[in-house]
């Protein structure tokens, strides 16, 4: 199993969703994928959890933060110094919205955006260093960035998280796999015409599953949308799913878990 209890700087190491209706989405994914919810009863959380997996934390829910903002899941990048990352997010152009802020006694976190108008956030572990399984069913296996502009987002995310792009023709479209260290942490594609005109830039969060259909009948069976039944990739085939709140998520069946 994939037991993390560190992530290097750059690697992607938790997910969360900001959530408009909380005890709806903790009865979803926990019908879903057999997660639990332990909710924080410190005021200063802000009505903050996490989501196991048997005794291991996989991701984070908390309610939304502002009025009339959507329901979604967000990705955390791991940083060892959130304040000169901030410091890099403005040299390559992108705003930091909210920090760096310490969070509790777990650690620091800060939000940015990116000139292609996606958002990510950054994690400096104190307590608390991210998801404890990952690439196993019902964990996220991989963070995927939808551009509408993969030029600039290259500019930003490359000298942000010492990231370099390795793109490849993928039947047609062009796939970027960012590398840090020489290992493949995240990816890219530009948004094609198949999204809605008014859909922004975004980070895409992928859960492996053991079982495809399965997944996706069970989330349409919960209230959940289904935007792609099946498309087949290298790592295995994948599904597209809008949970009842509103939040895009994808669902892949892992070949080296078949």
């Amino acid at each position: 199993m994939s037991v993390r209890t560190a992530y290097d700087p750059g690697v992607p190491c938790w997910v969360d969703l900001s959530s408009t209706d909380v005890p709806a989405s903790v009865r979803f994914y926990g019908e879903l994928f057999g997660w639990t919810a332990r909710m924080s009863d410190d005021p200063e959380a802000g009505g903050y959890g996490q989501f196991y997996y048997g005794d291991q934390a996989v991701a984070g829910v908390g309610p939304v933060q502002q009025e009339g903002v959507p329901t979604v899941w967000n990705v955390y990048v791991s940083t060892d110094d959130a304040a000169a990352l901030a410091g890099r997010v403005k040299d390559a152009g992108g705003t930091v919205v909210a920090g760096p802020f310490p969070v509790l006694d777990q650690g620091t976190m800060a939000v940015f955006q990116s000139p292609d108008g996606s958002y990510v956030s950054a994690w400096q572990p104190r307590g608390h260093h991210g998801a404890e399984l990952v690439n196993e069913p019902v964990s996220f296996c991989w963070n995927e960035l939808v551009s509408r502009d993969v030029e600039a987002a290259t500019r930003f995310y490359g000298p942000v998280f010492g990231w370099k792009p390795h793109t490849q023709d993928m039947g047609g479209f062009a796939y970027t796999e960012w590398q840090k260290g020489g290992e493949s942490v995240a990816g890219m594609m530009a948004m094609d015409s198949d999204f809605p005109a008014e859909t922004p830039s975004h980070w895409a969060t992928y859960f492996a599953v053991a079982d495809l259909p399965a997944t996706i009948a069970k989330a349409r069976d919960l209230g959940a949308a289904v935007l792609v039944e099946r498309m087949e990739a290298p790592p295995g085939p994948f599904g597209m799913l809008l949970d009842p709140q509103g939040a895009v998520f994808s669902v892949i069946q892992l070949h080296e878990h078949a």
